[in-house]
């Protein structure tokens, strides 16, 4: 009498279970989407921040471009594929609505920036008295044709009626980011920054411009029309306006609406 073949586990079970999972994982990953943004260069810190915690939240995948607002504007009048931008300014956003490139009534504030002179080396400190004494060799900002810090920049040093004598010591970057470098590398002993560059507390000192020296700096996001049925451009935009979004812009030193 030969003995009776031993019956293995039915797969049945594995089968159904794998079924119901999926079944139970398919809308998030059906819903989750993904959206391309320009953000300007001065916001580099806050965004990859909000970037984490909004997919974190919604699982959909945010696709960061960062450079100057100005070259911004010329690539999405060319074609290129941005669902979404966020500007140095208010300006830029306007503008690609009228010329139809811009959702309409989708603009609006997310940041207002403030400027600051930073100096890494010791023994020149960051003030309205070294401007005036002019004991550097470089001094860096950004191009104000492009960025609006730089416009800033460009806008407090006529109001200190310095912007003569200082003009054949400057190093231009392209993006507030190059700027930054520039100071950080030693290419310039000091330089015009977005406040929130100086989020980590580099070494040197700071002299945050007083407000009057320079127009407001709003930088307003516009959701464009490439991405005007992007769900995920969308919603990150609402997001920037939700108290988690504000509060971690404002720990970068930005003042909110």
């Amino acid at each position: 009498m030969q003995p009776r073949a031993r019956k293995t586990p039915s797969s049945r079970p594995c089968r159904l279970l794998f079924s119901v999972l999926a079944i139970t994982l398919a809308p998030a990953v059906a819903h989750a989407e993904q959206a391309r943004i320009a953000i300007a260069a001065n916001f580099i810190g806050p965004a990859k921040e909000l970037i984490a915690a909004y997919t974190k939240k919604t699982g959909d995948t945010i696709i960061p471009s960062f450079g100057s607002s100005g070259q911004f504007v010329v690539q999405i009048e060319h074609g290129a594929g941005y669902d979404a931008f966020l500007s140095a300014d208010e300006a830029k956003p306007a503008r690609l609505i009228q010329d139809g490139y811009g959702v309409q009534a989708s603009r609006f504030t997310y940041a207002i920036g403030k400027l600051a002179l930073w100096s890494p080396t010791p023994n020149l400190p960051a003030s309205e008295a070294t401007l005036r004494a002019a004991s550097f060799q470089h001094i860096a900002l950004c191009n104000p044709d492009l960025a609006p810090y730089g416009a800033a920049a460009v806008a407090a040093l006529k109001a200190l009626d310095v912007y003569q004598s200082l003009q054949p010591r400057f190093v231009m970057g392209m993006d507030i980011a190059q700027a930054y470098q520039f100071v950080q590398s030693g290419n310039a002993e000091l330089g015009f920054v977005a406040l929130s560059q100086l989020h980590a507390h580099p070494v040197g000192t700071v002299w945050l411009l007083p407000q009057f020296l320079y127009p407001p700096i709003r930088q307003d996001a516009v959701l464009l029309t490439n991405g005007a049925h992007n769900h995920a451009a969308q919603a990150f935009l609402s997001y920037l306006k939700s108290p988690e979004a504000l509060t971690i812009i404002t720990a970068y030193g930005y003042a909110t609406p």
